[in-house]
């Protein structure tokens, strides 16, 4: 354990070396460090999986939820700039002293247990849960669903927003081994929605073997009466759709009125999601899209919005994604690629992604040494008219909406 009074960015550091492993998935661990925990459960476990709209759904859960009157505790992850991001507990983000004594309450007892940095933060997020006595916590799973950490708690219902091809090292290469994994979530008898219309064989499958509650779009619920949240795109109508049909069955209708569904969701806000802002008549556009199908959605905005203008793209990518795959819808919308080294030891280096974004699309590609020179360099590109995408990964729009002044610090 580090010194007393060590600041969270120690503790940061110092849970990077706890596992040799980055991704170590499976629930043996977490579940053993769990049980010495013992913790108190609340009546209500809501876990979210799925590819893309996650993070979406889990903002708008927890809208709805705490508009009603429920205490809530909120789990996501990746964070955009700020680890306190990851655990929120009644509207607030944790402060650094509630999540160091969520890490000093899990290292008395841990022992030799092996964990890596998210499984730690998972168990971190459900020790400041349990402290603060909440009505419902609200879950998102990291990755994939059977093995992530996340799992290790029993949901009163769950949400599979939808699956796409992602993370495929670790969860496979097509999208039915990939649902096999997400499933993972469901249990006997307990409610479970998927968020799609295209529902893989393997999430039906599963449902059926173990018995869980198999709620589907255009079958047990629909998108009629649900308002276009806050979020931009058509898309997130259905994730909302989705959001609402799992409190109805958790037993939270409170949450899911028609009266709090109307006037919530259109006010439901999430950084990095289609964020936009204009500098000098130029339009800038944020979206933390890091897969060929959050690719895809975002192209549909660029569509929709067309203004006649110039579109530049800085774009930053981890060595685990698709580079190829999420260029591939976007660059029907893109005049000039930008390319450059996202904040990560994962990151594809930039002279390797503009290769392989001009092998893509036959054209040449710019090249940024940092997140600053690819800002630069676009927006010295830009003319009034213009607009300017930044996306490919967490690890891009976290530190752009930083030098764009665009993120506020967090309240705890």
């Amino acid at each position: 354990m580090l010194p007393a009074g060590s600041p969270l960015s120690a503790w940061l550091t110092w849970l990077e070396t706890l596992s040799p492993n980055e991704i170590d998935l499976g629930l043996e661990r977490v579940r053993d460090v769990l049980d010495r925990l013992d913790l108190d459960f609340p009546e209500h476990v809501l876990i979210i999986g799925g590819t893309n709209g996650k993070g979406s759904s889990v903002a708008m859960t927890g809208a709805l939820l705490q508009a009603a009157g429920y205490s809530v505790g909120s789990y996501t992850s990746p964070h955009i700039v700020d680890y306190n991001e990851r655990i929120a507990v009644g509207g607030r983000l944790a402060s650094d002293a509630e999540i160091i004594a969520a890490f000093e309450g899990i290292e008395a007892v841990r022992n030799d247990v092996p964990l890596t940095y998210f499984e730690y933060g998972t168990l971190a997020a459900f020790v400041v849960f349990a402290a603060a006595d909440l009505d419902v916590w609200l879950l998102e799973v990291g990755m994939g669903g059977r093995l992530d950490a996340t799992n290790v708690v029993d949901p009163t219902a769950c949400l599979i927003t939808n699956v796409a091809l992602d993370h495929c090292a670790w969860l496979g290469d097509n999208v039915e081994a990939i649902a096999a994994e997400k499933a993972g979530i469901m249990r006997p008898g307990i409610p479970v929605v998927y968020g799609d219309v295209d529902v893989p064989e393997a999430i039906l499958r599963h449902a059926d073997d173990i018995g869980a509650r198999l709620l589907l779009r255009d079958r047990d619920y629909s998108l009629d009466g649900i308002p276009q949240p806050g979020l931009p795109g058509r898309f997130q109508v259905a994730n909302a759709a989705a959001v609402v049909a799992m409190l109805d069955a958790a037993g939270l209708e409170a949450a899911a009125s028609e009266e709090l569904v109307a006037r919530v969701l259109p006010e439901v806000r999430l950084a990095g999601r289609a964020q936009r802002t204009e500098r000098d008549g130029v339009q800038w556009l944020l979206d933390v899209a890091h897969n060929p199908a959050a690719a895809t959605q975002v192209g549909s905005l660029l569509a929709a919005e067309r203004s006649g203008g110039r579109t530049i793209a800085v774009i930053g990518v981890l060595d685990d994604k698709d580079a190829e795959g999420i260029v591939a819808p976007l660059d029907e919308h893109v005049d000039l690629w930008v390319a450059l080294p996202a904040d990560s030891p994962r990151a594809i280096p930039a002279g390797e992604l503009a290769r392989r974004i001009a092998n893509a699309t036959n054209r040449p590609c710019l090249i940024a040494t940092s997140l600053p020179d690819a800002l630069q360099a676009a927006r010295r590109e830009a003319s009034e008219g213009d607009r300017i995408l930044v996306a490919g990964s967490f690890y891009v729009v976290g530190p752009a909406l930083q030098a764009l002044g665009l993120y506020s610090p967090p309240k705890s």
